[in-house]
């Protein structure tokens, strides 16, 4: 099992006011599996994503990661473990305006202390999976929004980690390049990397195959999609 919670619960408190963001989430996901989870603005999704994605602590209940115990992780331990199993793409891309493509997608191997002769190979080997290549020297502003967010899913996958999450991947992209962005993440998924996705957009939480709805911080339904043959459409060509 990849993910497994057990009452899961998360608080957050201040000297004047306490609110619960997760209530006793119950939640198991398999390796290799595509999950998407949706429900409105302030319903826990990102508070959840952030406690799968090893970056805080739950409040109560049980957190296991890859068969590992780690529901009151020390910041320390819980990096450890990030760096080498979970890449995130986020909403905003999150890439640094002053390196290059090419740097960008590095720095998770430098993070990693990856000898450069093998943080090449990686990076260029990425690059060309995600059909970026000719953009290698380019610096984010000079790419589109679908480019910029390849690029951001090539330095999520760039150390092959188990997990990739994913916030809202097509949030900032047009419908072209938002399905551009979801055929890749399908194609990635059918290779074996287990995704999971937080998503207000019905279409793109079709491309799971599972859907999870969140409410008041508690999950209040679980549907399983009828997928067709191919998860992934063929990838639609870089201009």
């Amino acid at each position: 099992m990849m993910i497994q919670t057990e009452n899961l619960i998360k608080v957050f408190r201040t000297e004047e006011v306490e609110t619960s963001a997760l209530n006793n989430v119950n939640l198991r996901i398999k390796k290799g599996e595509f999950v998407a989870i949706m429900g409105p603005s302030g319903c826990g999704k990102s508070t959840l994503l952030n406690i799968i994605g090893l970056l805080d602590n739950p409040s109560g209940g049980k957190f296991r990661f890859i068969d590992q115990e780690v529901g009151h992780y020390t910041e320390k331990q819980r990096t450890q473990l990030r760096k080498s199993n979970i890449g995130f793409v986020f909403q905003s891309f999150n890439l640094i305006d002053e390196l290059s493509v090419y740097e960008n997608v590095e720095l998770p191997l430098i993070y990693q202390k990856v000898p450069a002769s093998e943080r090449k190979q990686m990076v260029e080997k990425v690059l060309q999976r995600v059909q970026i290549q000719h953009r290698s020297q380019h610096f984010p502003q000079q790419l589109s929004g679908g480019q910029q967010q390849r690029v951001a899913i090539a330095r999520a996958v760039v150390s092959n980690p188990n997990l990739i999450l994913a916030d809202e991947p097509t949030g900032n992209l047009d419908s072209a390049n938002g399905s551009e962005v979801m055929n890749l993440l399908c194609q990635l998924n059918e290779e074996g990397t287990t995704i999971v996705m937080v998503t207000h957009s019905p279409a793109d939480a079709d491309r799971a195959d599972r859907i999870i709805q969140l409410f008041d911080g508690q999950i209040v339904s679980e549907n399983i999609n009828k997928k067709p043959t191919a998860k992934a459409n063929q990838l639609i060509e870089v201009i």
